[in-house]
């Protein structure tokens, strides 16, 4: 089994943000969900658990930042294809995400980024695979 990861992020509104994330292609484990905490599962090894701030708050017993106006990380994503970082990033802007940073084509890299209805800044990135050593 490899190894998974697991990103908790604060939201305002988790029935919003699971109607974002379910509109980008992603599914929603129902039995790690609940009216207060959603499981995003990107991929096999990759899940992202939103949580209300309240139950984050309590949950790391730290302030949350407002990720509108700060920023503490940036969640990477590596796709398959050129066109599938198209399709995420267009299917992000249409839910209601805004544009993060400008697109990059390198040619053998490219990537798209947004920042979701919470401010979370993700960024799509794919790689020739034979550009790497």
């Amino acid at each position: 089994m490899p190894n998974m990861i697991f990103v908790n992020l604060p939201v305002a509104d988790v029935a919003a943000s699971r109607d974002f994330y379910s509109a980008l292609g992603f599914t929603i484990n129902e039995q790690f969900s609940d009216e207060n905490t959603a499981s995003v599962v990107i991929s096999d090894a990759i899940v992202a658990m939103i949580m209300n701030k309240t139950r984050f708050a309590d949950f790391t017993k730290k302030q949350i930042v407002d990720a509108h106006s700060s920023t503490e990380v940036i969640n990477a994503l590596g796709v398959e294809s050129r066109d599938e970082v198209d399709r995420l990033a267009d299917a992000a802007l249409a839910a209601g995400a805004t544009v993060g940073n400008d697109t990059q084509d390198h040619g053998f890299m490219y990537g798209r980024s947004f920042d979701d209805l919470d401010g979370h800044r993700w960024e799509l990135v794919w790689m020739d695979p034979s550009a790497i050593g």
